[in-house]
């Protein structure tokens, strides 16, 4: 799954609820592989980068919202930018799968200068996620 990269991978820890649950979320759904593991954290390895869940039995902060090209995204949320073919794979995956989506796969900013691929969906502990791909991975920060 790890991509061939010069860029540093990310760590992020994340609480969860319930670690069996979300494990299976993050390797049957998304297709993550494990590392380390504990009776309280597991390692994953998301598309090259570092993901820690946690068992966290008290509750975390909630989540709110921000306006983006008229959807209501999840804040806080991270995710990974695929490139499009990556992105089309996994959207049609958890499409098939019956994914809730907090944000149904769409094309966001079209004909802009950030034009994106994109879709929202929380993990079994409400982390909520986002994957994105750019038809021109050159504009990712562009402005």
């Amino acid at each position: 799954m790890s991509p061939q990269t010069t860029t540093p991978p990310f760590h992020l820890a994340l609480p969860v609820r319930d670690l069996e649950e979300t494990v299976h979320f993050y390797t049957d759904w998304l297709g993550c592989s494990t590392g380390r593991t504990s009776d309280h954290w597991v390692d994953l390895d998301l598309y090259g980068h570092q993901v820690v869940l946690h068992l966290q039995t008290t509750p975390g902060p909630g989540h709110t919202t921000a306006d983006v090209d008229s959807d209501a995204v999840p804040v806080p949320h991270f995710g990974v930018v695929l490139d499009i073919e990556a992105w089309e794979e996994l959207s049609a995956r958890l499409t098939q799968r019956g994914a809730q989506f907090v944000i149904e796969p769409r094309t966001r900013f079209a004909g802009e200068i950030g034009e994106q691929r994109t879709f929202f969906l929380f993990d079994p502990s409400g982390n909520a996620l986002e994957f994105k791909a750019f038809r021109d991975p050159s504009r990712l920060f562009a402005s």
